[in-house]
């Protein structure tokens, strides 16, 4: 088997990658170890900034998210109480729009198999071979059986734990970090917003974000130890404790429901350098982390 460029992995920067090389008359095949459904299905990030929106737009991936998206002209910071709203619009010439990764990811896969793009799920990356060549290539297991594909390039989209980093020169490779003493848990629910914009709050108990995803699906976090789980906080427990960390007129508005996903996200930030090795390229979180504050997973 034989593309142009190899691209591992079926998230957001793979098939956007994809998407766009397409439009520039290049082929590419896409290797994803997960299957189709668990990739449609993550649960991830839901606001997006202007940059990415014009991209997605310049990627002719954007007519549901023209149609279903929240356009947010600004966001709302609360301190001791007090919400101060940011003017996007006005100090930065752009907005945000509210729309989930999860969406985008659909929309792409759409885009990518209508366009006769290939992607091959639960198909298991083992070796990028020969990037240090003119003639690499990727060897993976897909259906019981291990297969070749060779290309001109090879793009690392397959995330933090992801073959493609760790097929990098040791020599030549390096990596910061910073993994923070705390993390977000997240809960997300079929109930309206509390605000109608995304709102940060800042309190001696912990940081909170009140966020969306719709009209009447709703995406909160509040800040939590690094070594806390899950199974210790009920509905009824983060409620509370997402209430005590608002300002009282959000507190007071809030819709409360049972939580749909729940999940505890710890916070690192990481940049590896460089992001290219011969033929190899690195993308997407396989090259670079920032917490996911404002939506960067």
């Amino acid at each position: 088997m034989r593309t142009q460029v190899a691209i591992i992995g079926s998230g957001p920067a793979g098939l956007l990658l994809s998407q766009l090389l397409s439009l520039q008359g290049i082929d590419t095949v896409i290797l994803e170890r997960r299957s189709r459904a668990y990739v449609e299905g993550r649960i991830r990030a839901g606001v997006l900034e202007q940059g990415s929106v014009d991209l997605l737009r310049e990627a002719k991936v954007d007519a549901r998210l023209n149609r279903e998206g929240l356009v947010h002209d600004g966001f709302g910071l609360c301190f001791a109480g007090r919400t101060e709203r940011i003017d996007m619009k006005k100090y930065a010439k752009g907005s945000v729009v509210v729309y989930g990764q999860t969406e985008i990811t659909k929309d792409m896969i759409d885009a990518r198999l209508a366009a006769g793009g290939k992607i091959f799920y639960e198909a298991e990356c083992t070796e990028i071979k020969d990037f240090d060549t003119d003639h690499p290539s990727v060897t993976f297991t897909h259906d019981g059986r291990s297969q070749e594909l060779k290309c001109d390039y090879v793009a690392g989209c397959d995330g933090y734990h992801g073959v493609a980093r760790r097929s990098a020169p040791q020599s030549v490779l390096r990596e910061f970090e910073r993994v923070y003493p705390f993390g977000w848990l997240g809960v997300l629910s079929e109930t309206p917003p509390a605000t109608e914009e995304v709102t940060y709050a800042n309190h001696e108990r912990g940081f909170a974000l009140c966020s969306m995803r719709s009209l009447t699906r709703s995406r909160y976090y509040i800040q939590v130890d690094t070594d806390d789980e899950v199974g210790a906080w009920s509905d009824d427990a983060f409620w509370d404790e997402l209430r005590r960390r608002l300002p009282d007129n959000i507190a007071e508005a809030m819709v409360t429901g049972a939580s749909i996903e729940k999940s505890i996200a710890p916070l690192r930030s990481f940049v590896a350098e460089p992001l290219r090795f011969g033929t190899l390229f690195l993308a997407g979180d396989a090259a670079h982390i920032v917490p996911p504050t404002g939506a960067k997973g």
